[in-house]
């Protein structure tokens, strides 16, 4: 079969393999057929050589973690065939830390969780692929076309599952939520936070292009003058960029008892200078939090699906820029400007 690799730490070792090994029935009892795969900047990264793990005793790494599949066979009866499922990315440590030992393998704290198409497990841009059934996530026939947006749309999840739990530490009535970015990640945190009956609003440095109408879509307001003209401070901040400077403007900006979620990954090597003085001021005297949320475990891979199972089809389908065939990899790898999600098409 064909599947989609690189070697870790090799840059521009990705390659499309014709010929390679079916998966092993110890990978999991669910076989799957891929339908497609979303690509985001993690799999840029380890196309760079930045970081990613191949599987024990393995030198390549299968890549894509944003899966969307068929289900071909089932022994377990869990799922039948022509079930459409995702599959969950992280796994739980051998150990396990005691959060991987009660299925809150996204909080791992020793480190040795694995990852599909990302740490130490294949990834799904295979033409088949295996996964235990806990692991499966069963999505909606309607969803056959954008279902590979359940993994961003979980970590999204996980977020707002964590705000609403530091929240509960009084009382709480927030209104007014700002994303910052809107990149796949950002626009389904406005999602969320739409469907949660909040007024929303989108920063994004993009003035043209499909992002202010997917925004406004949602009945949320769109912005690209930069923080300082918002002209209002949010109760809840979803930062989504990973860029130092609105990082820091974020937590500056927050309400009295905000909270602000970061889910952007900055890259580092930056130098920004700041009044860490005044920050730790107005963090301490508002009793702000601030905190960083990655990954996502099944509860909120279920949440996702709940999500995008009572989205507008057409709105999800219009995040999807691309759908490029797999024979055409190397073009789907290739990032455009101005694009949301581009998505390697395996049907």
């Amino acid at each position: 079969m064909r599947a989609v690799t690189v070697i870790p730490g090799t840059p521009n070792s990705l390659r499309l393999v014709d010929g390679y090994p079916e998966p092993p029935i110890d990978e999991g009892a669910v076989l799957v057929q891929a339908l497609a795969v979303g690509i985001c900047g993690t799999d840029h990264e380890i196309i760079d050589g930045h970081y990613g793990e191949a599987p024990p005793g393995s030198a390549e790494l299968v890549i894509g973690h944003e899966s969307l599949g068929r289900v071909i066979e089932d022994p377990t009866g869990s799922l039948r065939p022509g079930d459409l499922v995702a599959g969950v990315v992280r796994h739980p440590d051998p150990v396990p830390c005691p959060n991987c030992a009660v299925g809150e393998w996204d909080m791992c704290s020793n480190g040795q969780y694995t990852e599909h198409g990302i740490k130490g497990l294949p990834g799904f841009a295979r033409e088949r692929w295996r996964v235990d059934p806990q692991y499966a996530i069963l999505l909606e026939p309607a969803l056959a076309q954008v279902g590979m947006l359940l993994e961003p749309a979980s970590i999204v999840a996980k977020a707002w599952e964590h705000i609403e739990r530091i929240g509960a530490r009084a009382v709480w009535r927030p209104e007014t939520v700002l994303v910052t970015g809107a990149g796949p990640i950002g626009l389904l945190a406005a999602l969320l936070a739409c469907q949660r009956g909040f007024t929303v609003h989108v920063l994004d440095r993009s003035p043209t292009g499909p992002k202010p109408d997917l925004v406004r879509a949602l009945g949320a307001q769109y912005h690209s003058e930069g923080m300082a003209a918002l002209g209002f401070d949010p109760d809840v901040v979803l930062e989504c960029t990973g860029a130092p400077s609105v990082v820091l403007d974020v937590m500056c900006q927050a309400a009295p008892n905000g909270i602000v979620c970061l889910t952007g990954v900055s890259t580092g090597g930056r130098m920004i200078d700041f009044d860490a003085g005044a920050l730790n001021r107005e963090l301490v005297l508002e009793n702000n939090v601030v905190f960083g949320s990655v990954n996502a475990n099944r509860r909120h891979w279920d949440l996702a699906a709940t999500a995008l199972a009572k989205a507008d089809r057409q709105w999800l389908e219009a995040l999807i820029s691309r759908r490029v065939p797999v024979e055409a990899y190397a073009e789907a790898y290739t990032p455009v400007s101005g694009e949301i999600k581009v998505v390697l098409d395996f049907a």
